[in-house]
């Protein structure tokens, strides 16, 4: 009976060992869980990474995506790329870090993001265990505000629009404090183009008085929002350049009064030195009595006194 016991021991301890040498020293491919959201035109980093971090450098990783044919969107095999087995519109688009693959890093980096490149992703190392990431893929730009004067309703029109969203976004109009704007009805048209980007236009009518408005366009599930404000400045800024012509005129009417005080007392100063000045004159000139008649020592003559003489 333990004849018997002894080969079955034997091969259950060979089948523990063979199992210990293959599995030594692996470990597991994780991603994140959650999608992960990258914009038209930028670059996005899909995570992949070995656990416990292992060199993986001279190991074959193969990115692919199931809905493309061909699947793969970057083959490594040993350290090298092999580029004509991935799929056309990836060409130069996607790579891994050589350096980080060295610490266990296999994540994909993805250059020039398109609308096309959403989909689930598997990161894959034959050796070990794959896992998969979902790549969410948006678009978004700044709104636009442009005012029109509703002679009509004596309000202001405000038109919101912009361009280039994806997936389809949702306007508001706020006022000042942040709350929706209770009155004006938003009228809103979304237009999907024919590059699958939306453009959203919205218009709203607003009383004609001092306030700031706010068109914000947002979208939640790449979580974009894009605000722009604008301020209406009321039926005060009518008026306006009135009280500006009305304070010119005011100024120079001063400036023009000043002017003329000046030049009354320039002249009435000028007037008093005049006659300041003969006054001193006629005092430094003494009359003489001589045989031709009668001067003063200024050379004048003084015919009061000739007269008198006579």
């Amino acid at each position: 009976m333990l004849q018997q016991q002894t080969p079955l021991s034997a091969f259950t301890v060979l089948t523990c060992l063979l199992l210990n040498s293959c599995c030594e020293g692996q470990g597991q491919v994780s991603s994140p869980s959650e999608p992960l959201v990258s914009l038209v035109g930028h670059s996005g980093t899909l995570p992949c990474h070995l656990h416990p971090a292992a060199d993986a450098s001279q190991l074959t990783l193969v990115w692919t995506r199931s809905d493309l044919d061909p699947r793969f969107v970057l083959v490594w095999p040993d350290g090298i790329e092999q580029g004509g087995r991935k799929h056309p519109s990836y060409t130069n688009r996607t790579s891994v870090s050589p350096e980080k693959l060295k610490l266990g890093d296999a994540s994909l980096r993805l250059s020039s993001v398109r609308l096309s490149d959403e989909g689930t992703y598997r990161c894959f190392i034959p050796q070990l265990t794959d896992s998969t990431v979902q790549l969410v893929v948006g678009a978004a730009s700044s709104p636009v505000i442009t005012t029109v004067d509703d002679q009509q309703s004596g309000g202001v029109v405000l038109q919101c629009r912009s361009s280039g969203w994806y997936p389809e976004p949702q306007v508001l109009w706020l006022d000042e404090e942040g709350n929706l704007l209770s009155a004006g009805h938003p009228h809103t048209q979304t237009v999907r183009g024919p590059d699958d980007l939306y453009t959203i236009s919205s218009t709203v009518t607003v009383d004609n008085k001092h306030q700031n408005i706010t068109c914000r366009i947002t979208q939640n599930s790449i979580a974009q929002t894009r605000d722009t404000h604008v301020h209406v400045p009321g039926h005060s800024s009518s008026s306006a350049p009135l009280l500006v012509a009305v304070i010119a005129l005011i100024l120079s009417l001063i400036a023009v009064a000043f002017i003329v005080h000046r030049w009354k007392q320039r002249n009435r100063k000028y007037g008093n030195s005049q006659q300041s000045a003969k006054l001193s004159q006629l005092s430094k000139c003494p009359i003489s009595d001589h045989g031709c008649g009668t001067t003063d020592f200024c050379g004048r003559r003084d015919t009061k006194m000739e007269q008198f003489s006579s």
